[in-house]
């Protein structure tokens, strides 16, 4: 069983750990509505400056969820209830992962205004782009997956997401030998990065479907249990 189901188990029947779970289901519904929005943005003009504003309070939000969410779970655990300290440690873990979701959402929209400039139609924007559909379509899925704590569809999506990461290594390196101008640079070498980081934390969530506790943020396609 995951550990993400036996942690919802326990927590529908403790009112502060309930109250922690659904503060995560919004914290997690924030940070990725962001991801969506920054990945898009990325490739514009960049924000407005109200536009911008908004978008960095969000942040803001996510950061006092994570805050709110340690806070009822360390006073559930205060309470001597040894059997629930695994899936407290579970989602304690699964916030930082949701808060940098956030941090790496307002890193790519900050990128638009280095570049100053359109992005040259070439193989490297054109791959970049790609990368960008696939780590959207993965944060659209990643929040009714994890809802549902659907085994199956977590378990496909990390494998189909694992390719993201080497696409970004592989584009850093073709950026590296180009002639692009340095802000071009900078721009294409940053939006690989940031949704690399982006791709691996949106794993991480998926991995609390479909891995035990101490295999969480690990995937080994061999080591998935079976769904029970």
């Amino acid at each position: 069983m995951s550990v993400l189901r036996q942690l919802l188990n326990v927590f529908r029947a403790e009112s502060a750990l309930e109250a922690a779970t659904e503060d995560f289901s919004r914290m997690l519904e924030l940070a990725l509505s962001m991801v969506v929005r920054a990945s898009d943005d990325f490739f514009g003009p960049g924000l407005a400056p109200p536009e911008r504003t908004r978008f960095f309070e969000q942040d803001v939000q996510v950061n006092q969820y994570e805050r709110q969410i340690r806070k009822l779970v360390v006073a559930h655990l205060s309470g001597g209830r040894p059997a629930d300290v695994p899936y407290g440690l579970l989602l304690m873990s699964l916030v930082k992962d949701v808060e940098r979701l956030g941090d790496y959402a307002k890193n790519l929209v900050e990128v638009p205004e280095l570049r100053r400039q359109d992005f040259p139609d070439d193989e490297s924007y054109q791959e970049l782009v790609e990368i960008k559909r696939s780590v959207v379509q993965l944060a659209n899925e990643v929040g009714p997956v994890y809802s549902r704590g659907d085994h199956e569809r977590a378990r496909q999506l990390t494998l189909e997401g694992r390719s993201i990461a080497k696409r970004c290594d592989q584009l850093v390196a073709r950026v590296a030998r180009g002639d692009y101008p340095a802000n071009i640079a900078i721009a294409l070498t940053l939006g690989a990065r940031f949704f690399k980081r982006v791709e691996g934390h949106l794993l991480n969530v998926l991995s609390s479907v479909i891995m035990p506790l101490h295999k969480l943020d690990y995937f080994d396609e061999e080591s998935v249990p079976s769904r029970r």
